[in-house]
């Protein structure tokens, strides 16, 4: 798989996407969001709850706190998506998704996984300008190899940065992708967002994921 858009497939999605994908304004606009949302987050909330994290995983469980996986990003191209570690150190991280009752999940990771706080350090990659607060999920490098023999175009949902959460994750899309419905479903979500996507949409989706996460988090483990 190419790690970027051939010039023919960025010209389809010039032909395809809305104009917000070249509009700098716009561009500029949700970069400002982004930076003032990540910077907020870290004075506010991750300054004394990085910590405390740090502290519950290292106690209860052997390896490091922070797991980083590579993902494609904004015209796929890869980079090290950060999380706190949530599992115990295993060669199938890369490879297999976590199901219900993993056994490879520790005692702390059940709760920052349920919570969602172990993707609060991709904050630094909002910081770094490898992802946005809201866009499509990244998936694994390794993933998309799979799920882009599934889905024509699959790789254009790449088309703008990802994002801590998304459109298909407000929707109640989260964890385990099951069977090509869900995997289909999701997909259809994220291209949704990227020819659509403006701030109003984004606070939209911010909201709405807030609400998925205290009222219908089943889907989380």
């Amino acid at each position: 798989m190419e790690n970027t858009f051939t010039e023919n497939e960025i010209q389809q999605l010039r032909e395809y996407h809305s104009p917000f994908l070249t509009d700098s304004s716009k561009l500029m606009i949700k970069r400002i969001f982004d930076l003032t949302a990540a910077i907020f987050s870290l004075l506010l909330i991750c300054s004394w709850l990085f910590p405390l994290v740090a502290i519950a995983i290292k106690v209860t469980s052997k390896g490091p706190v922070f797991f980083k996986q590579l993902r494609h990003g904004k015209d796929n191209v890869p980079f090290y998506c950060y999380k706190f570690r949530t599992m115990i150190p295993n060669k199938e991280a890369d490879t297999l998704q976590a199901i219900k009752n993993d056994q490879r999940i520790t005692k702390v990771g059940r709760i920052l996984r349920r919570s969602s706080i172990d993707e609060l350090p991709q904050i630094i990659n909002v910081l770094k300008g490898e992802m946005s607060i809201v866009g499509p999920r990244p998936h694994a490098v390794l993933m998309n190899e799979v799920f882009s023999k599934e889905i024509n175009n699959f790789m254009f949902r790449h088309a703008v940065k990802p994002g801590i959460t998304g459109l298909a994750q407000s929707k109640g899309f989260r964890g385990e992708t099951k069977d090509f419905y869900d995997l289909h479903s999701r997909y259809k979500l994220d291209m949704f967002y990227v020819k659509n996507w403006c701030l109003y949409f984004d606070s939209q989706i911010i909201l709405r994921t807030m609400y998925t996460l205290w009222f219908k988090n089943d889907k989380a483990y």
